[in-house]
């Protein structure tokens, strides 16, 4: 519980400097414009503020550590799941499994009721579908860093920024699986010890099924279904509207101009982009049965974040262009 406990503590301390700095007061005006200027980058940065910045580009950053570490904490509980799922009904056995690998006593695990053992089993399940939705997204994410999007030269941000975008990819997908990630975590050290020992030949490995890889998501419950609808919903029109800024910038040689981007939730809203994040992560929680607390946490972040950030880029844009459709909200439709 000491790993949940430092994720949920680290969203709240992350989100609340946000909600603070958004409430409406001039008593505020001074810890906001801070707020602004660590997390501003590009278009709503001042291109002459160099001081304690980095390049844009560096975006990409975020979704190398993303996908390297999605992928690892994925592949890792996915062998977890499936080294612990029993290949018989009887719960005594289902008992010396959990407890051998997870190294709980065996007088504990066998007092356990064959429900919350079935319980215990499908949560890693579902830890492996939220990852797996979670790397179809940053893998994404990677591939329009690097063919999609053209940042200008002179576009910055601030280091402040760089290194919470980086605690963010490190932290959002081990939110997925927390619960159960110091379990997996000691599975691994287990299995790495016994490669040590025994050597390959020697190891005793379960028979791989492809399977049993695959067949207890099936098995999901309707919500994971029906969040993981919400979350690609999310992903489609993220990936419209990014290919929509991308294409503002097909001309190199005025890498630096801005236009009016239309088209998709641009005719709503103007950070569509930012809203299908927040109907991503929705998803995500929707998918984790409404009853994570770290992954709601999660959510929280994420939601105050980009309504933050959208808000500032609903009033550059408003000073930039005279014909700024007057009707476009900053990211929620009709909200604002």
């Amino acid at each position: 519980m000491v790993l949940v406990s430092l994720l949920r503590a680290a969203w709240i301390l992350g989100t609340l400097p946000i909600v603070i700095a958004s409430i409406p007061s001039s008593k505020l005006n001074a810890f906001h414009d801070l707020l602004l200027k660590l997390s501003g980058r590009g278009k709503t940065r001042e291109s002459s503020s160099r001081k304690f910045s980095v390049p844009q580009k560096l975006f990409c950053h975020f979704y190398i550590l993303a996908v390297i570490w999605t992928t690892f904490l994925l592949a890792a509980t996915w062998l977890y799941a499936y080294q612990i799922t029993p290949t018989v009904s009887e719960p005594l056995l289902y008992s010396s499994i959990a407890s051998h690998l997870t190294g709980v006593s065996h007088e504990f695990s066998f007092q356990k009721s064959r429900s919350s053992l079935r319980e215990y089993n499908y949560g890693i399940w579902r830890s492996v579908f939220l990852l797996l939705l979670m790397e179809t997204q940053v893998l994404r994410r990677l591939i329009e860093s690097i063919y999609v999007f053209k940042y200008s030269p002179s576009a910055r941000m601030h280091i402040g920024g760089y290194l919470t975008g980086l605690f963010f990819y490190a932290a959002a997908p081990l939110s997925l699986c927390c619960t159960h990630a110091l379990e997996v975590f000691k599975f691994l050290a287990n299995l790495f010890a016994e490669f040590i020992v025994k050597g390959k030949d020697r190891m005793q490995v379960k028979e791989f099924d492809v399977w049993g890889l695959v067949n207890p998501l099936t098995q999901l419950k309707w919500y994971a279904w029906v969040g993981a609808a919400f979350f690609f919903w999310g992903w489609f029109h993220q990936r419209r509207c990014h290919a929509i800024l991308g294409s503002l910038r097909e001309n190199d040689e005025k890498v630096d101009d801005y236009l009016i981007p239309r088209g998709d939730w641009f005719e709503y809203v103007s950070s569509p982009h930012y809203l299908a994040e927040i109907v991503i992560y929705g998803g995500l929680v929707i998918a984790s049965g409404f009853s994570d607390i770290t992954i709601w946490l999660l959510f929280g972040f994420v939601v105050a974040n980009l309504v933050f950030a959208a808000a500032e880029t609903q009033r550059w844009y408003l000073r930039k262009f005279d014909d700024y459709p007057r009707n476009r909200y900053a990211i929620i439709p009709f909200v604002c």
